[in-house]
């Protein structure tokens, strides 16, 4: 049984064709002689080294170093993984800023930034900024040793309980800062002036980048606007998780069976969503707290003695649902639960016990805050933590977030909270809930599993015109 979506492996070639072909031009000579003589011309000093570029899932990244001491990073948006590039770089700009004004974390401070037409050689929106000098990640910090480049990172059960609870505690500080933060609407920033920020943008999300990418969702079917109300914005999402199963072109399902699973998962969530019952917080209207996908021990720099001085990559950040900031950080065992090896139930007990860490050393960094001044006992964030991971609302948010996990999540989690518990097994427990599902929906989800066993008769790319023009779109210009 397939329990979560896949990748349309079609989309995911071809993302990773444009992607690799982008990047291996950025080495040729004159490429790189204008990268290094527009960074030169916006950052002062006397330049020494041009390093070789590194990529990273969404971005590469050129260190220009000078004769100071300093160093510059300039970040372009890859084509064929970011799919809003112009988007999600003022999206960045703005929330980098914010947070530089309005907190102590240590985030890039940016020297320069502009639209694809201002960039060298119109490679893309870029964004300059200084180089924050750092010896290594938490993630490697945090990791198991033996597990090599090409393993997915997981947290070293032998770590020592000392050095995992300064790392965790650091972590604790910055989470407690972002929680501080408030805006009246769900949504990505803009800076009004020197500081004022107002969310104005609809919430662009990792989600929403990878269902085009690898969901091949039409951009049409995505929010537009920002939302005023939790609720609203779950039914939005509960909507994409719709769009989404009717939409993906490829490996989408594996059966008629295995499509009618995927589609009651779908509608009763969207039925939940409707019926507001998927936000627990009692103020419908906010405030929404500052969110970042991507905030994971990966993108937190720290040096030689373990401490963070840099928070980096923060494209896709927004105001949310309080319910996001109230779930316990998943990343406390650097994996996803829908990748644990050996289940999710196997990564849920593990994650409790590291949880009671985590809650420890941000009790602790709460005490300390709140006798400096620095927050007040009701801003602390360890109790509504624990709560969402013991009434399951961590589960509800993690499903309303990842598209791809959605299945797995919502069968083992989000079915027995919501409609019970059940003899009946979890990979059939689907027959048993589409007596909930009106009559209308039920014809709905033929036509779903009749378009989909039609679909798997033949594999196709599904992008729109304008992802399969990307690439061309983003060669750098002669």
């Amino acid at each position: 049984m397939q329990n979560r979506m896949c990748f349309d492996d079609v989309a995911w070639e071809q993302s990773e064709t444009v992607s690799d072909t982008w990047v291996a031009e950025l080495f040729e000579t004159d490429t790189l002689r204008a990268i290094g003589d527009f960074m030169v011309k916006h950052r002062r000093g006397v330049p020494t080294e041009l390093c070789q570029p590194r990529a990273g899932a969404f971005n590469v990244s050129f260190r220009m170093k000078f004769e100071d001491g300093g160093s510059a990073l300039i970040r372009f948006p890859k084509p064929g993984a970011t799919m809003f590039p112009e988007e999600k770089m003022k999206n960045e700009v703005a929330v980098i800023r914010y947070i530089q004004e309005n907190t102590s974390i240590p985030v890039p401070f940016i020297l320069h930034w502009g639209t694809k037409s201002e960039s060298p050689l119109g490679l893309g929106p870029f964004i300059l900024m200084e180089y924050i000098d750092h010896a290594t990640d938490l993630s490697t910090a945090l990791n198991t040793p033996t597990l090599g480049g090409e393993d997915r990172p997981i947290l070293d059960p032998s770590i020592n309980i000392d050095k995992l609870e300064m790392l965790y505690g650091q972590m604790a500080d910055i989470l407690t800062q972002l929680s501080q933060l408030s805006l009246p609407r769900i949504g990505s920033l803009a800076q009004i002036d020197d500081f004022t920020w107002e969310a104005r943008h609809r919430p662009l999300t990792i989600g929403m980048n990878e269902l085009v990418r690898l969901g091949t969702l039409p951009r049409s079917t995505l929010p537009t606007t920002t939302f005023e109300m939790t609720s609203s914005y779950f039914d939005a999402l509960a909507e994409l998780h719709l769009q989404h199963l009717s939409h993906q072109r490829n490996d989408a399902v594996n059966s008629a069976n295995d499509c009618r699973r995927k589609f009651v998962a779908r509608q009763l969530f969207s039925k939940l969503a409707r019926e507001g019952r998927l936000n627990a917080s009692a103020n419908d209207y906010g405030p929404f707290k500052i969110w970042c996908d991507d905030l994971r021990p990966s993108n937190i720099l720290i040096n030689e003695g373990l401490q963070i001085v840099g928070v980096i990559d923060w494209e896709f950040t927004y105001a949310a649902p309080v319910e996001y900031t109230h779930a316990a950080p998943w990343w406390l065992l650097l994996e996803q639960p829908e990748y644990w090896p050996d289940g999710i139930e196997a990564w849920e007990k593990t994650f409790e016990s590291r949880l009671q860490t985590f809650l420890k050393v941000l009790i602790e960094r709460e005490e300390t805050a709140i006798q400096q001044g620095r927050l007040s006992p009701d801003q602390r964030l360890s109790g509504p933590m624990r709560q969402s991971w013991t009434n399951g609302d961590f589960w509800i948010t993690y499903a309303a977030r990842k598209n791809f996990a959605f299945d797995a999540i919502f069968w083992k989690k989000l079915d027995p909270l919501f409609f019970g518990s059940s003899t009946v097994a979890e990979e059939h427990r689907w027959e048993q809930r589409i007596e909930l599902l009106s009559e209308e929906e039920r014809q709905c989800m033929e036509q779903v599993v009749s378009q989909k066993l039609e679909q798997r008769q033949k594999r196709t790319l599904a992008w729109e015109p304008e992802e399969v023009d990307a690439f061309e779109a983003c060669r750098p210009v002669a």
